[in-house]
């Protein structure tokens, strides 16, 4: 895992983020395996631990991350909901990561609530969001400019299209996102990872 970080930095990456994909307390119990026994704390903490020594001394910066929680699917519960993303961001803020990455989300209701929790438990930390949504809508039929207005609307720094669909069709999406997020007046970066 150490080395992973080192080849990111050598291709000249400034940012390292933690790798907590999917490490809410929630989906580690759901999953079935011997991960859930470690729990949410202790995973985050070995994986801040990790890429704060590789990552610091290299001059670079540290993210945490947050993605889909099975609590959202199950309960449609914001108030739980944001409890997950809380109990996630405890290491985070415990370590001082400098930024948030809120990633990989269908239903950007979600991610507005993930959005929300992170800023209001770590004020100051600035939070990167993205859907994994196509160019047309959310899996809630919510199109996908508006889409980036509601990350926007939620306190996102950054918002934007990861990895689920081909480059060309996260590009559109992206498209989309840049030109609704500035007809409503916002002044975000958007972006697309694959």
């Amino acid at each position: 895992v150490k080395q992973l970080h080192r080849e990111y930095l050598r291709a000249g990456s400034d940012v390292c983020q933690a790798f907590t994909f999917y490490a809410s307390e929630d989906k580690l119990k759901n999953r079935g395996h011997s991960a859930g026994s470690h729990g949410v704390m202790e995973i985050n903490q070995a994986a801040c631990d990790i890429v704060k020594e590789v990552t610091y001394p290299e001059g670079g910066l540290v993210a945490g991350g947050v993605s889909q929680t099975p609590s959202y699917i199950t309960t449609r519960d914001k108030a739980l909901v944001q409890a997950e993303v809380r109990k996630q961001c405890e290491i985070f803020k415990k370590n001082e990561v400098d930024l948030m990455i809120c990633e990989y989300y269908e239903h950007v209701e979600e991610a507005e609530w993930h959005v929300e929790a992170v800023k209001d438990y770590m004020p100051g930390v600035p939070v990167c969001a993205s859907l994994c949504i196509n160019e047309d809508t959310d899996v809630h039929g919510v199109p996908t400019g508006e889409c980036g207005v509601k990350l926007a609307r939620a306190g996102a720094d950054v918002i934007g299209i990861n990895c689920h669909y081909d480059p060309f069709r996260c590009l559109d999406a992206v498209k989309k996102m840049i030109k609704y997020v500035k007809a409503a007046g916002f002044d975000k970066v958007c972006k697309f990872e694959f």
